[in-house]
């Protein structure tokens, strides 16, 4: 299959090529079929020079014909020239929503992935637009400031090129180079709350602010994960040279409070708690125990994590 290299294109392989460094180590992306993932797809195969470029395609067995769309998936990767790609279907429990419980069990597979080809880096597909959506989520759910700034770029093995490309711009790219793609009816679907940010609350925005709302979104995630890094950087520091079970309540309370929540955060993760299980009101009633002392009882947090008060210090035990 012969590729143009058009003006759209070209700003997405200059995304993807500071990734591509002639490694040993191969490299794997993630591709839905969808536009972004597609997008990302001929660019890494124009740019791949030496590397070895493997994508990975899900079957999340979501809707009827998942198999059938997982195939056409993996034919139109092979037409643009890939000739190894990897497929796997994923096991899906719902329990905490359709997102998040496929994206789960997503990131599972792709774990299994990267322990069988030890790649440099597992690039993903989201784009600005993915970004922005993140950052009105997070503002929806009162969330703090690592919440708002959004997705990293880089997240130790996982990258996101993309994140400073639009949609529109991977839109184009694809239909310029007349690359087929598939259109998940789940990204109309009104039911969720993603989809009604991108539907009906970004263009609302956007036409009673003006344009460029999206890219002012992005900015913002930006700088405050600069903040947020910085932030918990200091609450490692400390963690790390203290006591994660039996922590000094009159140390704490000389902390600022952005730096005391998330001592409190690293604590009950140590102690047991799931990895992203814990919410604002978990760790707002963590807080309350230093400054809101009042005689309260002990903290139930998730995976059966308690926290109590006793003779100034804060106690961390798993319950059984």
């Amino acid at each position: 299959m012969k590729i143009e290299n058009t003006p759209a294109l070209w700003q997405i392989r200059k995304a993807v090529k500071p990734w591509l460094n002639d490694s040993a180590q191969p490299v794997l992306f993630g591709c839905s079929g969808g536009v972004d993932s597609m997008a990302l797809a001929v660019a890494l195969f124009m740019e791949r020079s030496n590397t070895k470029v493997i994508p990975i395609v899900i079957d999340h067995g979501l809707q009827e014909g998942s198999a059938q769309i997982t195939s056409q998936t993996i034919e139109r990767l092979k037409q643009i020239g890939f000739t190894q790609v990897e497929s796997a279907r994923a096991q899906v429990t719902m329990t905490d929503g359709l997102e998040a419980s496929a994206r789960r069990a997503r990131y599972q597979l792709f774990n299994q992935f990267i322990e069988t080809y030890q790649p440099k880096y597992f690039l993903l597909a989201h784009t600005l637009n993915d970004q922005a959506e993140n950052v009105l989520l997070g503002l929806a759910r009162g969330s703090g400031a690592r919440s708002l700034s959004g997705m990293a770029v880089k997240n130790n093995i996982f990258v996101r090129p993309l994140l400073k490309i639009s949609r529109e711009l991977t839109t184009a790219a694809c239909s310029e180079a007349r690359i087929e793609i598939w259109s998940d009816p789940h990204n109309e679907d009104l039911r969720f709350t993603r989809v009604r940010v991108r539907k009906n609350l970004l263009p609302i925005i956007e036409d009673n602010l003006g344009p460029g709302i999206t890219e002012a979104l992005v900015r913002s995630a930006d700088l405050l994960r600069d903040d947020a890094d910085a932030l918990d950087g200091f609450a490692a520091e400390y963690f790390n040279q203290a006591d994660p079970f039996n922590l000094d309540v009159k140390e704490l309370e000389r902390l600022p409070k952005a730096i005391t929540t998330r001592v409190l955060r690293l604590a009950i993760y140590k102690a047991g708690a799931p990895s992203g299980s814990l919410s604002a009101e978990h760790i707002a009633a963590a807080q309350a125990l230093i400054s809101d002392w009042h005689g309260q009882k002990e903290v139930s947090l998730p995976g059966n994590v308690k926290l109590l008060r006793n003779s100034g210090r804060i106690i961390l035990s798993t319950g059984i």
